[in-house]
This record gives structure tokens, sequence and C-alpha cells, in this order.
């Protein structure tokens, strides 16, 4: 099922997100739909709270991506309750968008890697070095669950020349070719 994907503006992108409990109801369905939606939007990441859910989860996928970025194969990943215990002081810069953000594009400055532990839907244990795009693409959904968004990690001048389309975005003047939620 497809959900609608909560735009910039709402308040639940910046809310910092809950632990998802060992029990919660159909949270192997919740993913599917999750998947399902970024897949649909052309995505590579969404998390929990991009659809109105303040949960410490979110899906990755970049196995599309493969050819350009070698490390993103077999990269397709569902993160419960992720908590980054390593990154690399070496960083790179690329410029990131956002399925809650469209239209919108940005330089960001993320570690080359990252050491990440996190459950799986099936309540498995997981603990992996990720490098390269998939490390930027992780920390990119990680980020919303501490209600932090990669406009965030601009410069005061970059956000300011951005400022009026996020503005249009806040007041519904932003066509997706998704179904959104932003009011």
């Amino acid at each position: 099922m497809l959900l609608p994907i909560y735009l910039y503006g709402q308040g639940v992108l910046r809310k910092e997100a809950e632990e998802v409990p060992a029990d919660y109801p159909d949270l192997k369905t919740l993913a599917e739909n999750m998947f399902q939606t970024m897949e649909k939007a052309n995505g590579v990441g969404l998390a929990a709270p991009q659809v109105g859910l303040a949960l410490r989860m979110f899906v990755v996928d970049g196995t599309g991506l493969a050819e350009d970025y070698p490390e993103c194969k077999d990269y397709r990943r569902c993160m419960i309750n992720p908590e980054v215990i390593e990154e690399s002081k070496e960083t790179n810069t690329k410029d990131e968008g956002c399925l809650s953000i469209p239209g919108i594009y940005e330089a960001v400055k993320r570690p080359d890697w990252i050491v990440i532990r996190y459950r799986d839907v099936d309540g498995g244990e997981h603990e992996e070095r990720v490098t390269g795009f998939a490390a930027r693409m992780t920390l990119h959904e990680y980020d919303h669950l501490d209600g932090t968004m990669f406009i965030d990690h601009v410069s005061a001048l970059r956000k300011q020349l951005i400022k009026n389309k996020l503005n249009a975005i806040v007041k519904g003047k932003v066509s997706c070719s998704y179904k959104v939620k932003n009011k």
C-alpha cells in the first residue's frame, strides 16, 4: 500500500523518533509499504517520520545505483532502532535531495564510512560497516530519526537562498509525482 509522504513543514519531520518496540504490530507490512512508497516516488531511502510515524525505522535501497556506486550492490535494508556506533573522520561532499523536500538539492558533507547497529524486521541483530554512497544514504535517513533534514547541514547563506522554495513547499505550492501530505 502506498503511503503519503509528509513534506517539509510537517511537525513529525522535526520530532525525535521513538524506539520501535519488539512487538510492534504489522512491522513487516509497514516495512514493505515503505519500500513500495519509496520505489514509487523514485527514492533510495525513506524514514518512518516521512510517512507520519515518529518511529526509529527507515528503509534504503541503493541496488539501482550499483553501476555508479558498486558499494550499493545488494544494499537493500530495513533498519529498525539503528545506532551509528562509529564514523570516519574522512568526509566527502555530494548533492542530496529528499522526498520530503521536492525539487531542492544541496551539497552535504558526510563521513566516508560508518559502522551501524540495527535490528531487521525479523528481530535479527546486525552490525555492519557501510561505505561511500551507501553510507550517505543511510546517514541521510538516520538523520530523519532525530528530526534533522539534509538542509540543516548546509550553510546559512545556502539556506537563505532556498528559503522561498521551502516556503512554497510549506504553503503546498509544489508538484509531486507521488502522494503527499503537506497540511
